[in-house]
């Protein structure tokens, strides 16, 4: 029997946890994570040693404090740097990202780490999956879209010609640290897009949490480490327990979809590029998803109004 997802505090930490049974992992969230990271990963590596996989953007930002946070913990550590951006997430980078992870001579009980946003997140647990035919990794997030959304869930894949993740696998993390102090290096575009996902956990389930975002949703932006928390708290509690309830999306899991299914067309019209980033797809989608619910006599068109509001008034 899965346990449901529960909140303990330690040291201004907060932690979660997504019930999978034996696949059970945290999500932990607090200030000041990935200089303090050693003693979080330890104890679930089998070898005391990773492979980082991160991008050069995140790697400027926070390569140099986490490695040497598991240095302090007898953690050796190797990285592997890609590109920033969407279109790393395609075969040729999966390719790439394989032969330089295997190139460094990982066995079966290796760790790997996603250290950055969702595309790293994305990305490096597809190549976790299939190493080896499957290798533990652990997610580090550096941006508000992958803390609340991406990292947690076991959601991995890449883009093709057809369109957005349609290869991938389901492969769980063995943790989630979401630092919420690093998204205080993130330009205010990036804070925005993932802001998206936020509200969308108010829109499927939790209409006071969405009226909690109207009255707040500009200070998390602003920046109050304590609202970020509460709102990044609040989003990964929803996810676990959608995904506890349905991992691998044969029924209530599809709700973590709205506004996806227009922002996935959306962003392979502009080319998966930084004309359109994901979180701002969805936030477009979302809104065309109750504005097209509203036409068919599904939702008031009060609702689909207050939508939009919300949106224009954050940004």
């Amino acid at each position: 029997m899965t346990a449901p997802p529960r909140a303990a505090e330690a040291a201004g930490e907060e932690r979660l946890v997504v019930g999978l049974g034996a696949r059970a992992y945290d999500i932990v969230i607090g200030e000041g994570l990935i200089a303090d990271a050693g003693r979080h990963v330890r104890s679930l590596l089998r070898l005391p040693k990773v492979a980082i996989v991160t991008d050069a953007n995140v790697a400027a930002r926070h390569l140099d404090r986490f490695r040497a946070a598991l240095d302090r913990t007898g953690i050796a550590s190797e990285t592997v740097t890609l590109p920033p951006g969407e279109a790393t997430k395609d075969f040729a980078h999966l390719e790439d990202l394989a032969e330089r992870i295997l190139a460094l001579g990982i066995e079966r009980a290796s760790t790997l780490v996603a250290l950055g946003g969702g595309v790293i997140g994305d990305l490096t647990g597809f190549a976790a999956a299939v190493l080896l035919r499957g290798v533990d990794f652990i997610q580090v997030p550096t941006t508000l879209l992958a803390q609340v959304d991406s990292a947690v869930g076991g959601k991995t894949g890449i883009n093709t010609r057809h369109g957005k993740n349609l290869v991938g696998a389901f492969h769980q993390p063995r943790l989630v640290l979401a630092d919420v102090t690093a998204l205080e290096t993130l330009p205010r575009r990036e804070l925005l897009a993932g802001y998206a996902e936020v509200v969308k956990y108010g829109l499927i389930g939790d209409p006071d949490f969405f009226a909690w975002l109207e009255a707040n949703g500009a200070a998390v932006i602003a920046g109050d480490r304590r609202l970020r928390r509460h709102a990044v708290k609040t989003s990964c509690a929803a996810k676990a327990a959608i995904v506890a309830a349905d991992e691998t999306e044969k029924g209530e899991r599809a709700l973590l979809n709205l506004g996806h299914t227009f922002g996935h067309a959306l962003e392979a019209e502009t080319g998966y590029g930084e004309a359109l980033l994901h979180g701002e797809a969805v936030a477009v989608g979302i809104a065309l998803a109750f504005d097209f619910s509203a036409s068919l006599g599904l939702c008031p068109s009060e609702d689909a109004a207050r939508v939009r509001r919300h949106f224009a008034a954050t940004g």
